[in-house]
């Protein structure tokens, strides 16, 4: 079967550094505070909002018609600066819903001219108390915008009952040179599981509901994020009868969403975004949850271990082909050699596989346990001990990521012998790829700084591999010991760097893929609901995400960065072909990053290919690898990368 890339095009340049420590978050004292705003209705002026009672609010103008339509703002005054790093908005009564926002930006200013964006996104129709945190600000000034109504998308009115700020008491510049956590991303569920769209935005979903899980309840809350516009819809699937929670997932060669299990063991369910619909695919012969997936060389989509959910233990290999929308058992793709020796047994030790489509249409797995094999997803298939991952030990809910796919490089990071209750490590090794079902090459490098579990890594377009979040003590829906500071991995020098801590603790349930301007997205974690029944807290659910942008797109003093531009390139490839690239100035290097997929620290769907161009000024010529193991079939982002140096 012959396959082309599908290309995303974007741009790029470069590099790293270190810091730590959670921020406190201290309410600041309303009184003398002001507020205005560019539409009332009388009775209910701006100042309502700051009066201390949630039974009278701001609310926009809508009598006498006409009502004065979005968006709406509302600015307060709060008479001196503070670094102010969190905002507390309480709705109206829940006797009524109008005006309660959805969608929203929060902006901040040290004179009521000159605005930042801290936050924006879409909050959920109910009367709950909205609490948005970011990296903290100095400001005097905070401007909130409405530019949606929860309840009803064609109302054109606002209300807000009270607004509460708050400041970092232990407030630590940004240092320069390590990126920055631009702003946060709020959401109606918490987002513990992504896949990346052919069109840049961002499929996500829950479980049944926005905020817990429990059960096949036969249906899915979903929604989808706009990076261009930070609002994101809402969308309870039912058609597919599918609870997607703790699923695998892989985006097949067209770019649809193909996910797998979890809560309804057994289903199937597909997203394809050229129209925008959820359809159903066939069962798969084994049921499964916290199984991982993998898109093959040839298309089709691996699918292996999964005793959460479905029934425990001897959960063999199968494979799925798009094409003909079919499940087949590999009967030699055995699970036995990959599991861990988890203290809970084979309900977690066949969990989260690190699978890595391959030549020949083989899988690699490269952990967590501590034997690596291969898989030949080839007739009734084969399993091949590819020997131990040296001294790592097993590494459940760790990350390996495959950083440059030509070499076949994957790098590993973290994990912990057991699924919760034990202790994370910050061991860190290089697995180089070569002939399928040998031996690959592993080499220890040098351990991060933090330990952790349930993190996520990245790679990113020139290389470097960004991990964040997670926590040194696993423990579900709980952020104690969570690793507030990410870590850059260089392969250059097989080294880590410390980047700016971000706000917000990823732990368990946690997401981070790579989005089409080169920012990395980090967002969800806990999903317990009231958390009366995990051992958890409340606090570990986050209905948010932040942005961060690495050292590459910024200047010394935090800036963005003026970016080079892909004015010209086809939007298809076949594999081994040239691919002729026009830009606005002169590039060093370019690089394809397969759009990735993301949940419970698995994301198989990423991997990158660094192209050496030839030509110069602003026309370039790569050649894409023909190797469909290499260059797997599907989407990709090509960015455009016009400097080396490291800052």
């Amino acid at each position: 079967m012959a396959f082309s890339m599908f290309l995303f095009a974007r741009l790029l340049t470069t590099l790293i550094l270190a810091s730590s420590v959670a921020s406190a978050s201290v309410a600041i004292s309303r009184s003398g505070w002001t507020a205005t705003a560019d539409s009332f209705q009388p009775g209910n002026e701006p100042a309502k909002a700051l009066d201390g009672s949630a039974a009278t609010f701001w609310h926009s103008k809508y009598d006498p018609a006409p009502v004065d339509p979005l968006p709406n703002w509302i600015v307060v005054d709060m008479k001196a600066s503070y670094n102010i790093n969190a905002v507390s908005i309480q709705p109206r009564p829940s006797d009524n819903a109008n005006g309660r926002i959805g969608g929203h930006k929060i902006e901040v200013s040290t004179d009521n001219t000159n605005w930042q964006i801290a936050a924006v996104g879409t909050y959920n129709n109910d009367a709950t108390k909205k609490n948005t945190l970011f990296i903290a600000r100095p400001a005097r000034y905070l401007r909130i915008t409405a530019t949606s109504e929860a309840q009803n998308v064609a109302n054109q009115w606002s209300s807000i009952a009270e607004i509460n700020v708050f400041q970092d008491t232990t407030f630590t510049p940004p240092a320069s040179g390590k990126g920055s956590w631009e702003k946060t991303v709020d959401f109606p569920l918490i987002p513990v599981a992504v896949a990346l769209l052919a069109n840049g935005k961002l499929l996500m979903w829950s479980a049944y509901a926005r905020d817990n899980f429990g059960g096949d309840r036969g249906f899915t809350q979903t929604g989808i994020y706009d990076p261009a516009t930070g609002e994101s819809s809402q969308l309870r699937v039912s058609n597919t009868e599918h609870d997607m929670f703790c699923p695998g997932i892989s985006l097949d060669f067209s770019g649809r969403v193909v996910v797998t299990g979890g809560s309804s063991a057994a289903k199937t369910s597909i997203y394809d975004p050229s129209s925008s619909a959820w359809i159903s695919g066939k069962n798969m012969r084994i049921a499964r949850g916290y199984q991982s997936t993998t898109t093959c060389s040839d298309g089709r989509i691996f699918n292996i271990g999964g005793s959460w959910s479905g029934g425990r233990g001897n959960k063999n290999g199968e494979i799925y082909d798009p094409t003909t929308n079919t499940w087949s058992l590999i009967a030699n793709a055995l699970v036995a050699p990959m599991l861990t020796a988890d203290a809970d047994g084979v309900w977690r030790a066949d969990n989260h596989g690190w699978l890595f489509g391959w030549k020949n249409q083989t899988v690699f797995q490269a952990g967590p346990s501590i034997a690596m094999n291969w898989y030949d997803t080839t007739g009734s298939g084969s399993t091949t001990s590819a020997g131990n991952r040296l001294d790592d030990g097993h590494s459940m809910n760790g990350n390996a990521i495959m950083y440059d796919a030509p070499a076949g490089k994957i790098l590993t990071a973290g994990g912990a012998a057991d699924y919760e209750d034990s202790d994370a490590r910050t061991n860190a090794y290089v697995i180089t790829l070569g002939t399928p079902k040998t031996t690959p090459t592993v080499k220890r490098i040098q351990n991060m700084a933090y330990a952790r579990g349930f993190a996520m890594g990245v790679v990113l377009p020139d290389g470097t591999v960004f991990v964040t979040g997670g926590q040194s003590h696993l423990k579900p829906f709980r952020d104690e010991t969570a690793a507030l500071t990410p870590e850059l991995w260089d392969p250059t020098t097989e080294t880590w760097s410390q980047l700016n801590p971000m706000r917000i603790p990823r732990t368990y349930h946690s997401v981070a893929v790579l989005l089409p301007d080169a920012t990395v997205f980090n967002g969800g974690g806990g999903l317990c609901g009231p958390c009366t029944q995990y051992g958890g807290v409340p606090e570990s659910n986050h209905f948010d995400a932040e942005i961060f942008v690495p050292p590459y797109l910024l200047n010394s003093d935090g800036t963005r960065r003026t970016r080079p531009v892909i004015t010209s390139l086809f939007s298809s490839v076949k594999l081994g072909a040239n691919l002729r690239i026009t830009t606005n100035t002169a590039i060093l290097s370019f690089s394809l990053i397969r759009f990735g997929t993301a949940t419970h620290t698995v994301n198989t769907d990423q991997r990158r290919i660094p192209l050496t161009p030839s030509g110069s000024g602003t026309s370039y010529t790569v050649r894409v690898p023909s190797d469909p193991g290499i260059a797997l079939p599907g989407y990709w982002m090509l960015f455009a990368l016009d400097r080396s140096d490291i800052a």
